[in-house]
């Protein structure tokens, strides 16, 4: 059975590479660059006639997903079916030298997003493009689904005195666009003198969700196991940014959080009281095998979502973290850095884009209350996201 929806590699290998031909072509890619029948990218433009594939490149995690949590670099190798040299991009350098593209025609970026801001293979993207407009490179970017969809956005717009890894431009904790059009929305913002094509998907929609297009799911980094992850990630990547599991060591990061000092029932007592839509928060208790408390038992809950529609993950993140304040105050504190490469910011402030969201949250501002401060930027960054568009 044929899935409702083409991605951009779909696409280019139904048209015979037709883009490439006769081109000198590197491909940043990681493990979820695959086709509707999880042929990986790297072998299908090896072989295919008339591209001349002569590099490769990968993002944070490796072109193999190789390392498993956030914040690990990892360095060059010599890829064995191939024989190819694989360029880290979350290493030394984080955006492609001059010497990295040197005798390229074309750099094709194969990236499967997430939809939050916080998911640093956009901002690689981004390095990209700035990289490849300096050395006179062509880009192709071959399209995917937003796996949460390109309907709703959410939490704030990053303040720019916040740049970092985590946000290099100012577009909002849930975007709502795909890497296509966030690749032309960075061109313009950034006014990059740059070919740039988009390989643009076939059948995919706004309102559809990752389940209805039909196309595989491949974790794109080790702790994104499943679609369902991505829903909540987008709130509950700032769990990175305290002294809280975000559940890394789980088998359901993001999904999972708490800390050893958290009774889990009065934690979920207290969450019922803000009425968050679209879920149901779970009491339980785990163990992290790694990571933060990794060893400890932790309690905490799982976040089941009910209704993708109405669910705000940030919301319920916002949520999470002032009733933990509140409950155990000499408990609570927030991460200190480095974080991302930045050392001197707090890590909530890099990942929230600003000071907005933990001066609310330390002043027990109703979750409800600071979701309404995020509607002016978030219109805002509407209008200028609306020329970029290219799905219904």
């Amino acid at each position: 059975m044929s899935p409702a929806v083409l991605t951009g590699l779909d696409r280019l290998v139904a048209g015979g590479f037709a883009p490439l031909q006769g081109q000198r072509v590197g491909l940043l890619a990681h493990p979820a660059s695959v086709d509707a029948r999880l042929r990986h990218a790297v072998p299908l433009l090896h072989d295919a006639p008339g591209v001349d594939l002569q590099r490769l490149f990968g993002p944070q995690h490796g072109l193999r997903g190789e390392t498993q949590d956030n914040m690990i670099e990892w360095y060059g190798f010599r890829e064995r079916a191939t024989g190819l040299t694989v360029r880290s991009l979350y290493g030394k350098a984080r955006k492609p030298t001059a010497e990295m593209l040197e005798g390229l025609d074309t750099l094709v970026v194969d990236l499967q997003d997430v939809g939050a801001r916080y998911y640093t293979f956009i901002w690689t993207l981004l390095l990209c493009l700035e990289a490849c407009a300096e050395q006179g490179l062509r880009v192709v970017v071959l399209d995917r689904p937003n796996p949460i969809g390109g309907v709703l956005r959410e939490g704030n717009v990053l303040d720019m005195d916040y740049r970092s890894f985590v946000g290099l431009a100012p577009i909002p904790m849930r975007h709502g666009l795909t890497v296509g059009e966030l690749a032309l929305l960075f061109r313009s913002y950034f006014e990059l003198d740059l070919a740039l094509e988009v390989i643009w998907m076939e059948g995919w929609h706004r309102a559809m969700s990752f389940e209805e297009t039909g196309l595989p799911w491949v974790l794109p980094s080790p702790n994104m196991p499943t679609c369902d992850t991505a829903l909540v990630y987008p709130g509950f990547c700032l769990l990175e940014g305290t002294v809280l599991s975000e559940g890394r060591g789980t088998t359901r990061p993001f999904e999972i959080f708490g800390a050893p000092w958290i009774d889990p029932r009065a934690l979920v007592r207290a969450l019922e009281d803000w009425e968050l839509p679209g879920c149901i928060l779970r009491p339980l208790h785990y163990e992290p095998t790694f990571h933060k408390h990794a060893g400890e038992l932790c309690g905490g809950a799982q976040v089941h979502v009910t209704d993708r529609e109405s669910f705000r993950p940030v919301l319920t993140a916002a949520a999470v973290l002032v009733a933990v304040r509140e409950l155990w105050p000499d408990e609570f504190d927030w991460r200190p850095p480095p974080y991302e490469y930045e050392v001197q910011k707090l890590p909530i402030d890099v990942l929230a884009g600003g000071l907005a969201f933990r001066e609310a949250v330390e002043g027990g501002v109703s979750p409800h209350d600071l979701a309404a401060t995020w509607e002016p930027e978030l219109a805002v960054f509407a209008q200028r996201a609306a020329g970029f568009l290219h799905y219904e």
